[in-house]
């Protein structure tokens, strides 16, 4: 993926997010911290018979933490839990190892952070919203 295209998807995301609002009728929300840079969202979820029905988050960050939660409400949107923790899943081992070529096309969008697997202060920042997403689904089954 060309760094042009990456520089164009996380510019959009954040000059246009289209979930970082409230939610009032979310029914999970928690909040994610990156301490060593400053960035914090609140992830809000709406989920109805296993399903992510609507999401959005609020807080603020640098350009990768909010366009990479922006762009994983997209993805998981519509998504059981399941699957979205699956997809949660290829997006780390994304950011820390190689993945397949299916799974990459699985992330869409979403893979064109897999760049910032190059830049390790910003890996902290690309999975902030996905880790919280993880914390979410899987404080609930404990």
């Amino acid at each position: 993926m060309s760094d042009t295209f990456y520089n164009e998807i996380l510019t959009d995301h954040n000059i246009h997010p289209m979930h970082k609002h409230e939610l009032p009728d979310a029914n999970y929300t928690l909040e994610g911290v990156n301490p060593s840079c400053g960035d914090d969202i609140v992830l809000k979820l709406k989920v109805e018979d296993d399903v992510i029905v609507d999401g959005a988050y609020v807080g603020q960050g640098c350009a990768i933490s909010q366009a990479s939660a922006d762009i994983m409400l997209d993805l998981i949107i519509g998504k059981n839990k399941e699957e979205a923790l699956e997809l949660a899943d290829i997006f780390m081992r994304m950011i820390k190892e190689k993945i397949s070529e299916e799974e990459l096309e699985r992330l869409e969008e979403a893979g064109a952070l897999s760049n910032v697997s190059h830049m390790p202060a910003r890996v902290k920042c690309a999975v902030l919203g996905w880790r919280t997403l993880n914390e979410m689904f899987t404080k609930e089954d404990e």
